[in-house]
């Protein structure tokens, strides 16, 4: 391969792992306030299709991203509601609403089926942009995958520097010790679910104005559920939640190049696109076997119900 191909694939593997940053850095959040919400595949979907309905209503781009977020946000508060006030089962209600989203999407979406919208067009970083090989890969790339690595930092100075993050986390480990000193659970934990579903929308609307600015049912494909195993695979820790991603998105795009290529034409093109899957779950069962890092960083309290005592 040529400078010029390895160049264009590292560039798609920085694009193709940027919602998979954004909705795990905010499933990431939801989890260390000792929440487990499995429904970012629903939020992303739903997040989706509203940023492409409306921007194929006449939205800008970003009004549009903005739509999906608060779509993933209202999606969220169901949640949120249902979990935190009323105490349901996190994991039922999470899987629920992956349901529920991906159907919605479904349905909402029926009139915009193969509709598309015009490319957003893609900044040039002056002179870093002009560079041979990393030029094009590295400062040729929109702005949220950008963002995503302002994100992964913010977040991790967040959960590591601050307060806020120390109280968060806190959360995690011992909702009831936070209450007794007086830290509102209930309502940190909303901020938390409210702020995950927020960024899975986001990542549901670079998805379909920004990645690939079209609709499709099912185009989030199981980059939800991917998000969820990312923040596990980090062991809840935010720059590695970065390298998970982008060694997704690389053989994700690796696995097109196969394709696009020929250099695998005995190979049934379902095996290759099943790939990125497998190598997720591959990696997962490798963490899995050392239980003493999942047990030392796991948030104690993560998916328990929590009510505080008056």
């Amino acid at each position: 391969m040529d400078a010029s191909l390895i160049s264009s694939v590292v560039a798609a593997t920085l694009v193709a792992g940027t919602p998979l940053i954004i909705v795990a850095l905010g499933e990431l959040i939801v989890e260390r306030s000792g929440v487990l919400n499995l429904g970012a595949e629903g939020m992303m979907s739903v997040g989706a299709v509203a940023a492409f309905a409306a921007a194929f209503t006449g939205a800008g781009p970003w009004t549009a991203a903005a739509v999906g977020v608060l779509a993933g946000a209202a999606l969220a508060l169901v949640f949120a509601y249902l979990c935190l006030s009323m105490q349901a089962n996190q994991v039922a209600s999470g899987l629920a609403l992956a349901i529920f989203g991906v159907g919605l999407s479904a349905f909402l979406g029926k009139s915009y089926e193969s509709a598309s919208l015009p490319a957003v067009p893609v900044p040039v970083i002056p002179w870093l942009g002009e560079l041979p090989f990393i030029g094009p890969a590295l400062f040729h790339q929109h702005w949220l995958v950008y963002g995503s690595w302002l994100l992964v930092t913010g977040t991790a100075w967040f959960l590591d520097r601050s307060r806020g993050g120390l109280v968060l986390r806190a959360l995690g480990e011992s909702p009831a010790a936070a209450h007794a000193i007086g830290y509102p659970v209930i309502a940190i934990r909303y901020m938390a679910v409210i702020y995950g579903g927020a960024m899975a929308g986001l990542g549901g609307a670079f998805l379909s104005v920004f990645y690939t600015p079209l609709w499709a049912d099912g185009m989030v494909a199981g980059r939800g559920w991917i998000a969820l195993a990312l923040v596990v695979f980090s062991t809840w820790r935010p720059l590695r939640i970065l390298v998970g991603a982008y060694l997704f998105g690389g053989v994700l795009i690796s696995q097109l190049f196969v394709q696009g290529s020929g250099l695998a034409v005995d190979i049934p093109s379902q095996w290759l696109s099943a790939l990125p899957y497998i190598a997720t779950i591959v990696v997962l069962v490798l963490i899995s076997r050392n239980k003493a890092t999942i047990r030392l960083n796991s948030p104690a309290s993560l998916g328990q119900s929590y009510r505080p005592e008056s």
